[in-house]
């Protein structure tokens, strides 16, 4: 199992040449165990980017979402009051994206990696990461 980060769910679904090769083998060999993790909370950011024209589609928004939440292998995971909590209790110094704090919450919490390119989810010391 893996938790799959915005951008790599994203990219995942619309740019996999975007993804490292690493990444690409992550998400391949987990697609096949279902074992593909996103938050909810992803599918909110990519609605937000839309909104705020930093991302687009050529289909609706709510289009691309209903069919990247049905990609195969993926599992959305809802927010949880215990991941609601551990994101505000993380240990050490992780940055203020409230986003990112519920994705690494969700991963830790599951004892899964995060599949990310974002440097300052990889350099967090408190969660494995798949890049």
């Amino acid at each position: 199992m893996v938790v799959l980060d915005t951008c790599a769910w994203l990219w995942m679904c619309s740019e996999s040449t975007k993804l490292s090769r690493a990444a690409r083998e992550a998400i391949t060999r987990e697609q096949r165990h279902d074992g593909l993790v996103v938050s909810i909370i992803s599918a909110w950011e990519i609605a937000k980017l839309v909104q705020k024209a930093k991302l687009s589609f050529s289909i609706p928004c709510s289009e691309w979402i209903e069919g990247a939440v049905r990609a195969d292998g993926v599992t959305m995971h809802p927010l949880t009051p215990e991941i609601c909590v551990e994101s505000t209790e993380l240990p050490g110094v992780f940055h203020g994206d409230p986003a990112d704090q519920l994705i690494v919450a969700t991963a830790r919490l599951l004892g899964a990696p995060v599949v990310t390119g974002d440097r300052k989810i990889r350099d967090y010391a408190h969660v494995a990461t798949l890049w």
